[in-house]
This record gives structure tokens, C-alpha cells and sequence, in this order.
């Protein structure tokens, strides 16, 4: 994928921004900045200084839910990571073990039939592979990786309770190993979070936007850079091996369609805070080009081979080797512009993960 073997353990964001040291706050994360190979090193709040009038950032206000639960299959304790809810009213989830070290670990062993005991009576049984067959009005969860969601991802169907309220009551939010402690769910909201009319939402957070703070969006709006709202509910990220993102649920709205194609229109850069907005947005462009309000399940998976196509830019944290998001990022800014940026992360000593350092790639300044 990249120059990048492993990410030293060191590197790893083990508590948010804010927590690092008096007065600190979300915003006091670096920013590495990638135009084309060329890399610069600033602090996330010089980020107004490097946009421009009439730039638009497009945001994801999908809110994050405590999506991981303890349960029990028979005398064994597991924790469920409700991922993405289908349109049949089943789940796909991922069930996983303690490692005594107050996080989880992948488990093996888990097949159709398979009962986990839940708080307040509720039980979720385990129907089939996330790669079987899906819910009616769902593109194959498994399409462009045939059984690699298989050992790790399930449709289960929860009985004697509704998962949204055993979520509110005995969830926590879903953390990694990496991470020193657990931390309340506010510590994994958004400035742009805004709650689901059905009560939806990623069961992990869209973390390129966890840097914004309402000083930073004010100088932005005050240097006329624009922002526009889109929602895409992302699922677990807990990949064990690299592997695409699978089928999520995104909304653009009208104004969210038109912003950007007047930011378009006036010469301005569209940039994406995270991957979600790149899929989002790639998701909702037509033949012609233009984006067009749209909602539903989107299955694009945004490799250099299909490139970008309104994306001129990607503010994003910094990636695993294995992640499927590279990908993404050699579409919007080649590979040679991500491996280059990769390498000054690593030689600076940049922090991975969501509660970490970001990047901007912004490619070179060629015509639209």
C-alpha cells in the first residue's frame, strides 16, 4: 500500500486533545499539509489561513452512538459492536472478547444460530455472515470482497428490546486498544453532530471533524470559506485485515448539492472533512458530473482507478497501513503525494488514530 510497515505503538493517540495538559483544547492537534509531494507542518488552527474565499468544506453531522455492549454467550463474556442497522430491522454486528485490559479483541467461533444474552433481558441471535445474503432493499454487504466479512461481521436479529434503547442504556462507545481509558460519548461527538430524526447514527465517530472548534469554524466563515451538511452513518472500523468499506446509509440534501456546485461554479475548492464526506458526495454525482440531493445505501468504493469527481480535496487523520482508506486518499492526491506525506507523519512523530493529528491533502493547483 504505502512505504509504511507498521505504525509505532508510540504513535498512537491515547487520549483526546483536550486531555493532554492544562488548557488544551480539540483544536490543539497538528495538521499536516500535502499540496501535490510538497508536505508543510502547521497547527490545526492555521487551518483558515491555508483555505481560501470561496472554499467549501463539506461535513459529516452523522452522530456517534455507544455502540458497543456486554453480553454473554453462555458462560463467556463478549461485547457486541452494533455496526449498521438494515432496512429489515436486523443488525450487522461484531462480536468480540474482553482482553482483560479493559478493551476487546477480535473472537472466533461465531456462527448462525449463535445466542448472546444482553442487559434487561434482550437477546441477539446471530442469523448468518454479513457477506450472506442481505435485507430486501440492500446491495450485497460482501460484493467487492465475496466472504471476507464473514468471520468477522454478522446479521443478528435482536429479540425482547429495541437496540436504539439498550444502546442509550448500557452502551459505551466503541475504543481500541490503543486508547488508555474509556472516555463519556461526548468525547466522541463532533462539533457538527446533530441528532437522527429516527435516532440513527456511526457506531464510530467521523473523526476528521473532532479538531473543529467554534473559534476555528468562526475564522473560517469569517475568511468566506463555506460549509455544507451531509450525513453518512459509518460502521466498525475494527478491521483485523484490510478490507473495503461496506454498504453505509447517506443523506445530501438540496442545499448541501447546491453549495457545492456553486463552489464548483466560482472556482472554489471542494474539500471533504473525512472520508465519509468524499463518499458521500462521490455517491451522489450523476453522468453529468453534478451533485444531486440523494439518499440510501451507497456501496462506492473510491479507488485511484475510479478517481474523484467533484472531491478537490481531504482533510482526514492519519490512516493504518492496511486501511482501505488509502485508497481513497491516492484518488483524491496520487500515491506518490500519500506515500511523501506518510513519510514526514512518521519523521515528525505525528499521532494516529481519532483522537490524533490530521491531515490535509489538497493536490497541486491545476485547472478544474
Amino acid at each position: 500500500m504505502t512505504t509504511i510497515v507498521r505504525v509505532p505503538e508510540e504513535l498512537s493517540a491515547r487520549v483526546p486533545a483536550e486531555q493532554r495538559g492544562p488548557g488544551r483544547a480539540r483544536d490543539d492537534v497538528r495538521l499536516l499539509v500535502s499540496r501535490g509531494t510538497r508536505v508543510t507542518h502547521h497547527a490545526f488552527r492555521e487551518l483558515p489561513g491555508l483555505l481560501r474565499a470561496g472554499d467549501l468544506l463539506v461535513v459529516n453531522t452523522s452522530p456517534t452512538l455507544a455502540a458497543a455492549v456486554d453480553g454473554r454467550i453462555g458462560d463467556a463474556p463478549v461485547v457486541v459492536h452494533f455496526s449498521t442497522r438494515g432496512d429489515d430491522g436486523r443488525w450487522a454486528v461484531e462480536l468480540r472478547e474482553p482482553d482483560g485490559r479493559g478493551t476487546t479483541r477480535a473472537r472466533a467461533g461465531t456462527r448462525a444460530g449463535t445466542e448472546v444474552r444482553l442487559p434487561e433481558g434482550v437477546r441477539l441471535v446471530v442469523e448468518e455472515p454479513a457477506g450472506g445474503p442481505e435485507p430486501v432493499g440492500r446491495q450485497p454487504l460482501g460484493r467487492h470482497s465475496v466472504g471476507r466479512y464473514r468471520e468477522r461481521l454478522w446479521w443478528g436479529r435482536v429479540e425482547g428490546g429495541a437496540v436504539l434503547e439498550l444502546l442509550r442504556g448500557h452502551g459505551r462507545p466503541i475504543r481500541y486498544s490503543y486508547t488508555t481509558r474509556d472516555q463519556p460519548l461526548s468525547a466522541y461527538q463532533t462539533l457538527f453532530s446533530l441528532p437522527s430524526p429516527d435516532g440513527a447514527g456511526s457506531a464510530e465517530m467521523p473523526s476528521a471533524g473532532r479538531p473543529f472548534t467554534e473559534r476555528v469554524v468562526a475564522e473560517l466563515v469569517r475568511g468566506g470559506v463555506g460549509f455544507a451538511r451531509i450525513t453518512l452513518h459509518t460502521g466498525v472500523a475494527s478491521a483485523e485485515a484490510h478490507e473495503p468499506p461496506y454498504p453505509e446509509w447517506f443523506t445530501v440534501p438540496e442545499a448541501s448539492a447546491r453549495a457545492i456546485g456553486a463552489a464548483a461554479a466560482g472556482g472554489g475548492r471542494v474539500i471533504a472533512v473525512g472520508t465519509t464526506a468524499v463518499r458521500a458526495v462521490e455517491s451522489a454525482v450523476g453522468a453529468d458530473g453534478a451533485v444531486r440531493a440523494c439518499q440510501g445505501w451507497t456501496d462506492l468504493v473510491v479507488t485511484p482507478e475510479r478517481g474523484v469527481r467533484v472531491v478537490d480535496g481531504l482533510l482526514t487523520g492519519l490512516h493504518e497501513p492496511e486501511a482501505s482508506h488509502l485508497l481513497m486518499l491516492r484518488a483524491v492526491a496520487g500515491r506518490a503525494a500519500v506515500d511523501r506525506a506518510y513519510e514526514e507523519a512518521l519523521r515528525g512523530l505525528y499521532l494516529w488514530h481519532e483522537f490524533g493529528d490530521v491531515h490535509l491533502l489538497l493536490g497541486e493547483e491545476t485547472p478544474r
